[in-house]
């Protein structure tokens, strides 16, 4: 037993591995017959070499052996601190801030540490602008607080500093289309601009003047000269906001804010100039000054009216000056909230135009409501998902650089999942992300139908989508979703391979990416390496999806050499034609000769029989033994001689012959049973049927 067991495993073991060669010797020779056929093959590398500068950058090289990898130096710098039973990782902030290095250069367009140091430097400009004219009219600054805002001033002074000394000259500027980052080249370029000199007029140091005057704030004004810095933290700000007209409107709203409080702040000092409560137009000094002077001030610059009439010509020329100044300053507060407003309902509005411009045609035309609310459906759900209607006229003001790289960041993760195009050139996929437009599809929408032209392949986006089958075309066979892609072989297909082979229908709303044919051809005509890679595999996934599936045998098949096929039915039909239709070779005309030979020896034996049936007479029954001799028919002497043609021989003379019974059988066979001749007499007198019968084996010989 142990020995037929050994043997059966090394039987086992051999055909496995006979198994194995055959499948390798097959996979070559369609590789073999895939280069006979197609011309493109060129190789068995089915990927294109890349270019030096698409490739994998080489591996560091080791560190010298005296020296420790930096990594293994991060390992050994990190520190634990020990709390009751357990170790904890900390960071060494402390050190990292002590070896901090402040850099060299600065970008201010891109760095977010200026945009957050210019937020300090607005705050320091804030205080100015606004506290300087509170401190000059209202009685807000006495001796007893004097150090507090002495301290204020000082810091928001130490700010300005900071900026000059240590930022602005190391901004980087663009120089004939450089960027320029040398330390010196940057500093010069500082020094040389006009805000460095609106930077010096600021930090004048007119606090000096304290000495003989006194702290008057009104010598802190050219504190409030530094806006360069206010409206680039704008810029910069509204670059960053996702939502910036947010900002603007806050902004806006400050400015009118401002210029109300610089009205509050001169109406007060025009009350202590004529005198508090010495008319009716004044402020009497009761309660709070600031905020019934901001009252007084919001009433004049918005013409609100209901203000006590001035008595004095001081009076009378300051508020004429107080409303030309608040119709001008609220006119133009008005329009620029006017424009924040419209920039930021800019798409809205666009989006309404385009909506009614389409209620509009579809009425004039008469479009049934159906069809209608489909369209209208489509505008919101388009707007609602994206923010816009065609994305393509948000990108076509955008160089190629920049609209390849958002095409990189939204599609490339999808596209490069897609198994039609791995292996190809990175820049050729690169190329194809820019042809890619999205489409949105309704619920139940057909994306394609079966058996039209295929000249797009989809990629999902967003939502779902539902290939139909089965004989009422109606049957879900899969569902795919988002990242999956269908249709990539009709890119590719010729000859007819390009149909659709099955509805596919959105369920729910749908959002895909199509790439056209005519896309695809126009980029693959300066890759042809590629192109040559996408024609093999579009082959051979054509051929594995008409392929039908064969069923696949038992574990315990074990068939090497599988039976011989069949003789081919198109031979065997040339074969039955020439034998016996009698076509020509030598085959044919030997069959045909001994055809004609046994005819001929059928009909000596029926004349033989029948002459010695005559003979007999009535006496002659089935199985009697008078019968043609067997030594006639096996003696080789004995051979019948064929009848003279009947042109040269008379026709027979009528003979008498012997009264056989009507309906009665005559039979005669042969010695080896091979031959049978019957004879019956007709239902007319001077009639008889004569009939002969050759066994199968007589056929078969």
């Amino acid at each position: 037993e142990r020995i037929g067991s050994a043997t059966s495993q090394s039987s086992a073991v051999i055909n496995d591995r006979l198994q194995e060669l055959v499948k390798l010797f097959k996979e070559r020779t369609e590789k073999v017959k895939e280069k006979l056929t197609d011309p493109d093959v060129t190789s068995d590398d089915e990927t294109p070499v890349a270019s030096p500068s698409k490739q994998a950058p080489a591996e560091a090289p080791p560190p010298p052996p005296g020296q420790e990898p930096e990594a293994a130096k991060a390992v050994e710098d990190e520190h634990y601190c020990e709390m009751l039973c357990c170790t904890f990782k900390y960071r060494p902030w402390l050190d990292r801030v002590k070896n901090y290095q402040f850099p060299s250069s600065i970008d201010p367009l891109t760095n977010l540490m200026y945009v957050l140091w210019l937020f300090f430097v607005v705050l320091a400009w804030n205080w100015n602008c606004w506290l300087i004219p509170v401190r000059w009219a209202f009685p807000y600054q006495t001796p007893g607080n004097i150090h507090y805002w002495l301290l204020m001033d000082y810091l928001c002074d130490l700010i300005y500093l900071l900026d000059i000394v240590i930022f602005q000259i190391r901004l980087q500027f663009v120089r004939g289309g450089d960027i320029i980052s040398d330390k010196k080249a940057m500093k010069e370029n500082y020094l040389k601009s006009q805000r460095f000199k609106m930077d010096v007029v600021c930090l004048l140091p007119l606090d000096f003047f304290y000495f003989k005057v006194g702290v008057n704030p009104l010598l802190r004004f050219p504190r409030c000269l530094k806006y360069m810095a206010f409206f680039e933290f704008n810029n910069r700000l509204e670059a960053i906001l996702s939502k910036a007209y947010i900002y603007r409107v806050i902004r806006t709203t400050a400015y009118l804010l401002y210029s109300l409080h610089v009205n509050s702040c001169l109406y007060y000092w025009a009350s202590a100039y004529e005198g508090l409560g010495s008319t009716t137009w004044v402020y009497d000094g009761e309660g709070n000054s600031y905020i019934r002077c901001y009252y007084w001030a919001v009433k004049t610059l918005i013409t609100i009216g209901g203000l006590p009439d001035p008595k004095t010509l001081f009076e009378i020329v300051f508020q004429l000056l107080n409303y030309f100044t608040g119709v001008f300053a609220f006119s133009v507060m008005i329009g620029q909230m006017r424009d924040v407003v419209g920039a930021a309902t800019a798409g809205q509005t666009y989006y309404r135009s385009c909506m009614d411009s389409t209620i509009k045609y579809m009425n004039f035309y008469k479009i049934p409501r159906t069809v209608q609310n489909r369209v209208k459906t489509w505008y919101e759900y388009t707007w609602h998902s994206q923010g816009m209607l065609d994305e393509s006229e948000l990108l076509v003001q955008l160089p190629d650089k920049m609209r390849l790289d958002i095409a990189i960041d939204v599609n490339y993760s999808i596209v490069s999942k897609v198994a039609l195009f791995q292996g190809c050139d990175r820049q050729m996929i690169f190329d194809m992300l820019k042809r890619l437009r999205s489409v949105v599809y309704l619920p139940n929408d057909y994306v394609c139908k079966k058996g039209e032209i295929g000249r797009e392949m989809y990629i999902i986006q967003a939502g779902q989508v539902q290939v139909l089958g089965g004989a009422d075309g109606k049957t879900v066979l899969v569902t795919l979703k988002a990242g999956s892609v269908f249709g990539e072989i009709s890119l590719l297909a010729a000859g007819g391979g390009n149909r659709r082979t099955a509805n596919v229908v959105a369920h729910g709303f749908a959002n895909l990416f199509i790439l056209d044919k005519k896309d695809l051809n126009e980029i693959l005509v300066h890759y042809p390496e590629s192109q040559k890679l996408l024609r093999r595999k579009a082959k051979k996934m054509l051929r594995n999806n008409n392929k039908p599936k064969d069923d696949k045998g038992g574990p315990g098949d074990s068939i090497i050499i599988p039976p011989r096929p069949s003789t081919p039915k198109l031979f065997q039909a040339a074969l039955a034609a020439a034998g016996k239709v009698g076509g020509k070779g030598r085959l044919a005309h030997l069959r045909w000769k001994l055809k004609e030979l046994k005819a001929m020896q059928a009909m000596q034996v029926r004349r033989d029989d029948n002459l010695g049936v005559l003979s007999k007479g009535p006496s002659y029954r089935p199985g009697s033994s008078n019968v043609l001799p067997s030594c006639a028919l096996q003696d080789p002497s004995f051979s019948p001689v064929p009848p003279k043609s009947p042109v040269h021989r008379r026709s027979p003379t009528a003979s008498p012959k012997a009264d056989t019974p009507k309906g009665e059988e005559v039979i005669a066979t042969s010695s080896d049973n091979l031959v049978a001749i019957r004879m019956i007499s007709a239902p007319k007198e001077d009639e008889e049927i004569l009939s002969a019968e050759i066994s199968e084996k007589e056929e078969v010989k």
